[in-house]
């Protein structure tokens, strides 16, 4: 399927019900998950990054680049990108490296507001509010109406303060995101808050753990729910676990728990 009829597809989605946008790390687990059946990928910074042998936030741009034109060519669904800041500060770095992203086939792409500095972990709202501006205007200008996605994350980066996270995100809504995004809530009361707060915008709800279903999701208003690094750190803990069976006691049971050698040969 061309870019263009994804990115129409993947705006389609959310215009009305609950979709799950799970979050591969390299190509095999993007055409695994896109075999089950999910409509959409959303690739994970933090997965990706472990599977370079680095940390969050730690891969170059271009390296990420070529992450996002590997998957976008290599699965048929819409992909999202996990932009983390956009590689920059400033809004015109964030305009340029957009422009840089949307060329590599991309349906979606999100946009972060913070720092990575623990004594200052969010960038002060005017100057967030500035680089979706930059991001949208960056968008348009491709003419590839790239889903553009602002992130807010202070419940994540420990500042949970729902009435800020609330008017970042109206603010960027205002400023041209098509999805808001505040990872870390897990209150239902508070996943309403933000629903009705931006409405008829879509949210996107990060779930990492059991806390909660899709049927409560839906049911709260939420449009879309991404998993972020979760599914990559399950795989990242039966691998630990097998391993560490093997180092510390000189056994092998836990190689018995794998997906059979040619259930997997086949999928590919």
């Amino acid at each position: 399927m061309p870019p263009a009829d994804r990115v129409i597809r993947f705006h389609r989605l959310h215009q009305s019900g609950c979709f799950v946008i799970p979050n591969p790390w390299d190509l095999g687990s993007a055409r695994l998950l896109e075999q089950l059946g999910f409509p959409a990928l959303a690739t994970t910074s933090s997965g990706f990054a472990w599977s370079q042998g680095r940390r969050d936030n730690a891969v170059p741009l271009d390296t990420v680049l070529g992450h996002l034109r590997t998957l976008a060519e290599g699965v048929r669904v819409p992909l999202s990108a996990d932009f983390e800041g956009g590689f920059a500060v400033e809004p015109a770095g964030v305009a340029r490296n957009v422009t840089a992203a949307v060329a590599t086939g991309i349906a979606g792409l999100s946009i972060e507001d913070s720092t990575g500095d623990a004594a200052a972990p969010l960038l002060p709202r005017e100057l967030a509010v500035e680089r979706i501006h930059a991001a949208r205007a960056a968008i348009d200008g491709s003419g590839t109406g790239v889903l553009l996605t602002a992130r807010s994350e202070g419940f994540i980066v420990g500042r949970p303060n729902l009435e800020e996270t609330v008017r970042r995100l109206v603010a960027f809504s205002d400023a041209g995101a098509d999805c808001l995004y505040a990872p870390g809530i897990q209150e239902v009361a508070q996943i309403r808050a933000v629903v009705k707060a931006v409405a008829p915008r879509p949210v996107n709800v990060l779930v990492g753990s059991g806390f909660i279903t899709v049927a409560a999701l839906a049911a709260a208003g939420v449009r879309r729910i991404s998993v972020g690094g979760a599914l990559a750190r399950a795989a990242w803990g039966a691998f630990l676990a097998a391993a560490r069976e093997i180092a510390e006691q000189g056994t092998f049971t836990r190689l018995g728990a794998g997906e059979p050698f040619g259930s997997l040969d086949a999928r590919f």
